[in-house]
């Protein structure tokens, strides 16, 4: 079974899918993502090498039922058979796994966050010879807050004031998130400017430095590690005398994972080119590229 084997609806009739993190938080996640979705099958699954999990059935990190799938200790091995991939790992590990898939010329879709610019720059790269679907968040609720938080932007203006708030477990590494900061990107697009001019995700210190009055167009981020808290984001809005605010909750992993098999099938049959789940939900605007 390869990308190209598919049924007149663009969707393969039978979707192999490699798990590439299987032990992590997310896998348990994706394993029952791909059981609810007719035609789609677990094909190879892979973990970190120095994991005690290597070697063992994919089902066993998370306790669920014998999947008579191996866990690898590379991503090459794992997407032997696999019709696309679904990489949940750490950004350390990116550039190992876009390796893998290009050389078998294997669609992808990367949820891993707190990347690099240099490994974002191997993303864009590795996107000229496969397909690639690389979003922060893979929920459908996140990528509609996404475009509501652009037409908000455009809408109101600098005289609102831009602040996002996030909060994660306590064991989540990268701050702000990968979602808070693609929130950001949204909101700077429909302003008409860069993130990185007008971004403020630090205030601390006594007056000046990085305190004082607000700057005029800046766009805050304020972070809450703790907990097990799954992952909250909320775009506030500040204007004199109001505020708008556009908040989504997830209370379980099932809705990013869902959405990662959902990128999946239609990744699989895809030209290659660097997409977003805007794309996938059809969200995007034409030419506009992934996020």
């Amino acid at each position: 079974m390869t990308a190209t084997d598919a049924t007149v609806t663009g969707v393969p009739a039978e979707l192999r899918i490699a798990i590439l993190g299987v032990s992590g938080r997310m896998g348990g996640a994706l394993l029952a993502a791909i059981d609810e979705v007719p035609g789609a099958i677990l094909s190879g699954a892979s973990a970190s090498a120095q994991s005690r999990w290597v070697g063992q059935d994919a089902g066993a990190p998370s306790g669920g039922k014998p999947r008579q799938v191996a866990i690898a200790a590379d991503a090459a091995t794992a997407i032997r058979n696999a019709g696309v991939a679904i990489d949940f790992t750490l950004a350390e590990a990116t550039p190992a796994n876009l390796s893998a898939c290009v050389a078998a010329r294997c669609p992808m879709v990367i949820g891993t966050t707190g990347l690099s610019a240099a490994v974002r720059a191997e993303i864009d790269a590795a996107a000229r010879h496969i397909a690639i679907v690389s979003s922060p968040n893979m929920s459908l609720g996140v990528n509609l807050l996404l475009s509501l938080t652009q037409l908000a932007a455009a809408t109101l203006g600098d005289d609102y004031d831009i602040e996002i708030f996030e909060a994660h477990h306590r064991n989540k590494k990268d701050a702000p998130s990968g979602t808070a900061l693609a929130l950001g990107r949204a909101a700077a697009e429909g302003r008409q400017v860069s993130l990185d001019d007008v971004a403020d995700t630090a205030r601390h210190g006594p007056s000046g430095g990085n305190t004082g009055a607000r700057r005029r167009g800046a766009i805050g981020f304020s972070v809450f590690r703790g907990g097990d808290v799954v992952g909250d984001h909320t775009v506030t809005f500040a204007g004199v005398g109001e505020r708008i605010e556009l908040t989504h909750r997830a209370s379980d992993r099932m809705a990013f994972a869902r959405g990662a098999v959902q990128a999946a099938r239609w990744v699989a049959t895809r030209r290659p080119g660097l997409y977003s789940m805007q794309d996938v939900l059809g969200l995007n605007q034409p030419g506009k590229p992934a996020t």
